[in-house]
């Protein structure tokens, strides 16, 4: 009689399984390839999702206040996963790495509290992208809209790539609308985002006078709060 062939039946590793996105509309995604620059647990994902109204936050950075208009209606999973990552302090004692001085790009990028722009928050989420915005005028092909000075806007690797970086507009730029909008900078908050623009883009060894690159003066978000 031949002997019977003994299987082993190896339960799954709890430990090694893929994590699991959140089950509501906003579906945070945890990205385990891309672990969090700072540890910050996935943001709450309410069945009903806060889409009406604004918050005021506020970075306060080492040259001056940037007070931030939220607005939830035009992008409630954005304005919920700000509102998070700054309860949990991922961006406190960060940088904005990267100033742009394009004719057609004019932002300040922040939100990654390794400083190098590859970092984020250990998840994903898709986006809400504007679908309003009128065309840029530099633009013949009609592909590119305004993002108008003042603009708070979420950076991005591809669709539905949001994490905790995002930029601030200091000037009329042409971008195709791939950026999700979740509100605005004031006119205060304009005033330390001009004194940053206006310190120019550090140099470097391969470009004396670069249009891309870390802000000449160094801008340190200290403290990201919640006002209401």
């Amino acid at each position: 009689m031949a002997a019977a062939t003994l299987l082993t039946v190896i339960a799954p590793d709890p430990a090694r399984a893929e994590p699991s996105p959140t089950t509501g509309p906003c579906q945070y995604t945890p990205t385990p390839d891309e672990p969090a620059a700072r540890p910050v647990p996935l943001p709450r994902d309410p069945k009903r999702t806060p889409d009406r109204g604004t918050v005021t936050a506020v970075l306060r950075t080492n040259l001056g206040l940037i007070p931030l208009v939220l607005d939830r209606a035009a992008a409630p999973c954005t304005v919920q996963s700000f509102l998070h990552l700054t309860r949990h302090r991922f961006y406190d004692r960060t940088i904005c790495h990267r100033l742009t001085a394009y004719p057609t790009l004019k932002v300040l990028q922040c939100g990654d509290p390794s400083g190098t722009g590859e970092g984020g928050p250990g998840y994903r989420y898709r986006d809400e992208l504007p679908t309003d915005l009128p065309p840029a005028p530099t633009d013949p092909t009609g592909a590119r809209r305004v993002y108008a000075r003042g603009v708070l806007a979420m950076a991005n690797a591809g669709p539905d790539t949001n994490g905790s970086q995002f930029f601030l507009v200091y000037g009329d730029s042409a971008l195709r609308p791939n950026y999700s909008i979740f509100g605005r900078v004031t006119s205060w908050g304009l005033r330390t985002l001009d004194r940053v623009a206006a310190g120019g883009i550090a140099p470097t060894a391969e470009d004396p006078a670069p249009v891309d690159g870390a802000p000449a003066l160094r801008t340190e978000i200290r403290r990201a709060t919640v006002l209401g």
